[in-house]
């Protein structure tokens, strides 16, 4: 476990469920129609954007994906905020415009979830580029999926990073999955830091469901990036547990696979981890699962009681004065 502590797992464990229970309701509410949109869930992934953005500060930047819940709420995002985005109220974050798919806050270095697969990559290098030509100590971190790194945006972005040195780390979420194609059906390889050979950076596979593993290999990567010795990759081997967006049933995963992931639910597992080193009990465990599933229910009521947006100002926020 390395140097973390008691109170960094007790954080952990408080965003990952945070997410989790963001996610559920997320899905409640689809399933309701009470939703516009689409939602593609982060629940099982959480430890990856748990683990990467401790380390990370306001003057960090992420950039993230179509799934980007999870990135957002281990950013500091606020789920009030957040749930009013999703419902498409004027009190979300980009005052229920952009969706679930496109939530952004730059005050907190969330240069935005995109909709557009690979999209983030070519963005968090030219944050990175700027954190360099500043010299402001900054870095910025790309969340993207396997499939994405099968992209031109991919390989361009490493390149230029590799080439230039920028402060930028790549955190491949590999949940086996583009849309519905199993990761050995779509590239020739195993593991997706092996591409990383091809620019001369570090690249290494981690087990994106142990929370631990991935902040103390996310804090090497970020500290190597700060000193100026440039962008790094990292995959997180990670499983997402339900299908690539909600209404979509998942039959194309095998139901024995699935079961075995789920066994390793990266919150059960920190959940086991925390009772082990005898860090909390099951009643403390309990009692900060309710606390949080209050600010959630807290978070749905402020969404559902803000005010829709004006037709009259549909075109508001779209030109620059």
């Amino acid at each position: 476990m390395g140097d973390v502590t008691k109170e960094q797992l007790l954080d952990f464990y408080k965003t990952m469920l945070t997410i989790r229970k963001f996610e559920d309701k997320a899905a409640e509410l689809f399933a309701a129609g009470r939703l516009p949109g689409f939602v593609h869930l982060y629940s099982g992934e959480e430890a990856v954007a748990t683990g990467v953005c401790a380390s990370l500060t306001n003057k960090d930047y992420i950039t993230s994906t179509h799934r980007g819940h999870g990135h957002l709420i281990a950013k500091g995002g606020q789920v009030d905020k957040m749930m009013a985005e999703l419902f498409a109220k004027v009190t979300g974050y980009c005052k229920g415009r952009g969706g679930s798919m496109h939530i952004a806050d730059v005050d907190l270095g969330i240069l935005g979830a995109n909709g557009i697969v690979g999209a983030g990559q070519p963005i968090a290098v030219g944050a990175a580029f700027a954190n360099q030509y500043l010299k402001n100590d900054a870095v910025s971190v790309c969340f993207f999926g396997d499939a994405a790194s099968n992209r031109g945006t991919f390989h361009e972005a490493l390149n230029l990073a590799s080439v230039w040195k920028l402060p930028v780390i790549f955190v491949c979420e590999n949940n086996r999955f583009g849309i519905s194609m199993n990761q050995k059906d779509h590239m020739n390889i195993v593991d997706v830091s092996q591409r990383a050979i091809s620019y001369g950076i570090p690249g290494v596979t981690i087990d994106g469901n142990d929370v631990a593993a991935v902040y103390e290999t996310a804090k090497d990567a970020i500290s190597r990036a700060r000193k100026g010795e440039g962008p790094s990759l990292i995959e997180c081997k990670t499983w997402r547990h339900y299908g690539h967006f909600q209404g979509d049933a998942g039959l194309y995963k095998d139901a024995q696979e699935q079961e075995e992931w789920l066994k390793k639910d990266p919150i059960l597992k920190l959940e086991e981890k925390l009772k082990v080193l005898k860090f909390a009990k099951d009643t403390e465990l309990k009692e900060i699962q309710q606390q949080i599933q209050g600010q959630i229910d807290a978070a749905v009521e402020f969404a559902e009681n803000s005010p829709e947006p004006s037709p009259e100002d549909v075109l508001a926020d779209v030109y620059a004065p």
